[in-house]
């Protein structure tokens, strides 16, 4: 028995999009994307010409209410994500919306609600990917006792890169599009929230060592996300964890967690997989079993779920709330100069 149609409606095909999203829906049995809309007809057009897609959109909410649509992929930048989720929910459609969730925790609680009150919906955020290959083997491991006592958990992303004055204006670095999200630290944070649970307070400093950029029509804009950060997070269980994000520190490149017990040491680094024990020399590789190797099926999860066959634990809206409200934690904290305790009130904001 062939599967019952789901008709899919993309907002912003971006590279990401066309890179994962579109190819993997196109390759479950049963799914049809059925419109597109970008921020030109010119750039609609082109992606609907290269994947078949037989309608195109100018308006994104025509498209988000419109009938023929069962689900709605959102690939923008983060400022569309909560109008367009919003939107698309209250039209009766299931979402599944590019990372980071939103701009801050108010729009991300938004978007929890709006799916709270829909609850025959699914409602998806993208997940980090970073960690899927040692995920399981990280928890297993911690629960076996590989580490002790967990200390601490060292995160640096370093692109090892030297600061561009003469670069362009990122979107990532425009809080109009970006909002409070820095960096890699989100997607991050993520990961370690599935190892070891949420942080319980933040303290952070962050450096935007490029004060002014022009953007794409040559203005001048100030720059007030930070391109190298430093934060200290203490987790729920004790640990303590240290984040160092940045894109301005020349010839030290660095992608890669370790952590810290009292027994042992664990390293997840580009990769590669290593670990020692207390009386050990040096660290040595682990091999993950294939069984707990994980891998990308967000697309098949999202159908799956749609189908009934599963629900959404990478990443539902629940657990995208809890890393915004992380993101937004340090956001107040560089802003405030202090400890920042979580989870923040419901009224958490300004600055």
């Amino acid at each position: 028995m062939s599967e019952p149609v789901i008709r899919v409606g993309i907002v912003g095909a971006g590279s990401n999009t066309t890179r994962l999203h579109i190819p993997k829906l196109l390759e479950i049995d049963g799914v049809e994307i059925v419109a597109v809309c970008n921020r030109s007809r010119e750039s609609g057009e082109r992606v609907a010409a290269e994947w078949n897609i037989p309608d195109v959109y100018l308006d994104w909410r025509e498209l988000a209410t419109a009938d023929g649509i069962d689900a709605v992929v959102i690939g923008t930048w983060p400022n569309m994500h909560a109008p367009v989720t919003i939107a698309a929910l209250e039209a009766g459609k299931h979402v599944l919306c590019e990372a980071r969730m939103a701009r801050d925790v108010a729009e991300a609680r938004a978007m929890r609600d709006a799916a709270r009150e829909r609850p025959h919906l699914v409602a998806q955020i993208v997940p980090s990917p970073l960690s899927f290959g040692v995920d399981a083997a990280i928890r297993r491991l911690l629960a076996d006792g590989f580490l002790g006592r967990l200390v601490s958990i060292d995160v640096e992303a370093r692109t090892g890169s030297f600061p561009d004055s003469d670069a362009q204006l990122h979107w990532r670095e425009d809080m109009d599009l970006s909002g409070r999200n820095v960096m890699s630290l989100g997607i991050w944070y993520e990961s370690v929230m599935r190892w070891v649970g949420t942080a319980t307070a933040v303290t952070a400093v962050g450096k935007v060592t490029v004060p002014m950029r022009k953007d794409a029509a040559g203005r001048p804009r100030a720059v007030r996300i930070p391109d190298h950060l430093d934060v200290i997070a203490e987790m729920a269980g004790g640990a303590q964890a240290r984040f160092q994000l940045s894109n301005a520190t020349g010839m030290a490149p660095a992608n890669r967690v370790t952590l810290f017990g009292h027994d042992g040491v664990l390293r997840f680094d580009g990769g590669r997989f290593h670990g020692a024990r207390r009386g050990d020399e040096e660290m040595l590789p682990i091999e993950v079993p294939h069984d707990e190797e994980g891998t990308w099926r967000v697309e098949e999860d999202f159908i799956d779920a749609i189908r009934g066959r599963g629900v959404i634990e990478l990443t539902d809206f629940d657990t995208g709330v809890e890393y915004m409200e992380f993101t937004e934690a340090v956001w107040l904290s560089m802003q405030r100069r202090c400890t920042v305790p979580l989870p923040l009130p419901s009224a958490a904001g300004g600055a």
